[in-house]
């Protein structure tokens, strides 16, 4: 019996855990702020953004929020600095610094 990640707290028990704690659920990273683990960070640079919007579907974690067809500052709970959309933005306008 796999549990689901809303189901997981402190008194889950090891037994009650996915072999390797694997997910087998979709759409489960809102429910963990994975972006502790970044060593990279992205920064925005929004005099150079033209809001294209071409990073946002290159985001693995769905971390470039859009509100009313604007791109908005990066979500860092959930980003882990992989560095797809540096590459994915012809205006230069996101570059990665070195550390958090």
């Amino acid at each position: 019996m796999a549990l689901k990640a809303e189901q997981i707290n402190e008194k889950t028990v090891w037994q009650d855990l996915t072999e390797g704690l694997q997910i087998h659920e979709a759409a489960t990273s809102k429910l963990f702020e994975t972006g502790e683990w970044r060593t990279n960070t992205p920064v925005w640079i929004q005099e150079k953004c033209k809001q294209c919007l071409l990073c946002v579907p290159y985001c693995p974690d769905s971390s470039i929020p859009v509100c009313e067809n604007k791109r908005e500052e990066f979500d860092y709970k959930h980003c882990k600095g992989c560095g797809i959309c540096v590459k994915a933005c012809p205006f230069h306008a996101i570059e990665m610094k070195e550390g958090k």
